[in-house]
């Protein structure tokens, strides 16, 4: 789930830059410094959006730099169970594909891509269905919902899938909501 939140560092400005406007100096470093790291209260960090409140410098002896207390607001990324979940596939491994969410990347296992018997065939980089024939490789969009969620210090492990209708290859669900909408009209 994405939501916005408030988060407060100390932010060191080098003294090459105390000429430039404080504000954007700050919301600069915090970017590099925040977006992308894990906090497990907060989630991912997607990205900072602005500095809301700065406050008074303090310089260190032996420290050229100065050091200001900031209020920023972030927007993070921290996923739920049961939270369907859309992304790229950026990897196809033996055991299963990786689909990159957010600033996470989500494992769904082989044994829950479908009802079907998924194989890895390495010369492709591919998954490919024993019965259905049905193919997922790195660049396909997928969606599925999200079944474990492991939040660490450093970062976060979601695991999910795609074995109900309306999930996995977006190909598939197109394939499924055709065929459900003929069986709608047949009844």
């Amino acid at each position: 789930m994405y939501y916005i939140s408030q988060i407060t560092d100390t932010l060191r400005v080098p003294p090459n830059r105390f000429d430039e406007e404080l504000k954007s100096i700050l919301l600069e470093l915090a970017r590099d410094n925040l977006e992308e790291r894990v906090f497990p209260e907060l989630g991912s960090i997607v990205a900072v959006l602005e500095a809301e409140e700065v406050g008074k410098g303090k310089l260190i002896p032996q420290d050229g730099g100065a050091f200001y207390p900031c209020k920023f607001k972030v927007l993070c990324y921290k996923p739920e169970r049961n939270e369907i979940v859309e992304g790229r596939v950026v990897d196809v491994v033996d055991f299963g594909i990786f689909i990159q969410v957010s600033t996470i990347e989500c494992l769904c296992h082989r044994s829950q891509m479908g009802d079907d018997f998924f194989q890895y065939k390495q010369s492709d980089q591919a998954m490919i269905g024993r019965d259905s024939g049905k193919r997922v490789s790195i660049g396909d969009t997928y969606r599925g919902k999200v079944a474990v969620v492991g939040m660490q210090k450093a970062n976060i492990r979601v695991g999910i899938t795609s074995r109900q209708a309306g999930l996995g290859k977006l190909e598939w669900i197109e394939e499924w909501e055709k065929q459900f909408e003929e069986e709608q009209l047949e009844n």
